[in-house]
């Protein structure tokens, strides 16, 4: 079975042992601290859980990374990059907007992700990309790919803005006030994976507060569909794959979009 089939039993099996009791006040228990520095819950805990089941399992022993778990040291090459649960506030609130991430890296950097998927809790649909071969959802093919007539009126923007300091609210003010259709639905994997999808022209986050453990998955089904992703000094994303690594990026579906994207920002 190849790492991808693996990742994505492991997405079923989180989906399976977590739908009956995602939004209930057990699933809300709150526990220890996680590796990740939030407070972990019982749903968090249990979608974890359900990752390793999978690979002992398959006898499946990579090093994993996760949100609660931290590093887990494995006995076979490579590394497991899991969030069990992105998007757990709205989870625990009732909000259908969350996923499961899992993400297969030859080492611990992002840009060497060969395998991803993201299990969209709520609907069951699957998003999966393997390096060099594409992006899908339930075996149709993504592309971000958009009508180059879009005028910006037309244009939807997935922009993160939730603890945005005073400093960087104010350098986003142009684009906020430029831009007719702003989104944030609060699990940035997901989103992400809709940008890969097309239903969103662009998604922005420069907080620096988003971790890698949220993006490896969602990173490269995004660039497999054709999405351009870059740090905010203009070079192309990239970094480690440690528990408490945070980054900002801009992800679009072509230079020109960043470009426009990038002057608004630094005016």
């Amino acid at each position: 079975m190849s790492v991808l089939e693996i990742l994505k039993e492991c997405a079923i099996n989180v989906y399976g042992n977590t739908k009956d009791i995602i939004g209930t006040v057990e699933g809300r228990q709150k526990f220890e601290l996680g590796a990740g520095g939030d407070v972990s819950t019982k749903i968090d805990l249990i979608a974890e859980k359900s990752v390793f089941e999978v690979l002992k399992k398959k006898a499946f022993d990579p090093n994993v990374v996760g949100e609660e778990c931290g590093l887990v040291e494995g006995k076979d090459a490579g590394i497991i990059v899991m969030d069990g649960v992105d998007g757990t506030t709205n989870a625990n609130c009732g909000l259908p907007f969350y996923c499961c991430s899992l993400a297969y890296s030859k080492d611990m950097n992002l840009t060497s992700v060969t395998d991803s998927v993201v299990f969209n809790l709520v609907s069951g649909d699957i998003f999966y990309a393997s390096k060099s071969k594409g992006s899908f959802m339930n075996g149709k093919r993504l592309s971000t790919t958009k009508d180059p007539s879009l005028t910006i009126n037309e244009m939807v923007i997935g922009l993160n803005i939730s603890g945005l300091s005073k400093e960087h609210f104010i350098s986003i003010s142009s684009l906020v006030s430029s831009i007719s259709h702003v989104r944030h639905l609060g699990a940035n994997a997901l989103e992400l994976c809709y940008f890969a999808r097309g239903s969103i022209d662009a998604y922005i986050d420069i907080r620096e507060k988003i971790r890698s453990i949220d993006m490896a998955a969602c990173y490269l089904i995004a660039k497999e569909a054709g999405g351009l992703i870059f740090d905010t000094t203009g070079k192309a994303l990239n970094c480690s794959l440690y528990v408490d690594s945070r980054m900002s990026f801009i992800a679009v579906a072509n230079l020109e979009m960043y470009n426009w994207i990038r002057n608004l920002i630094t005016k």
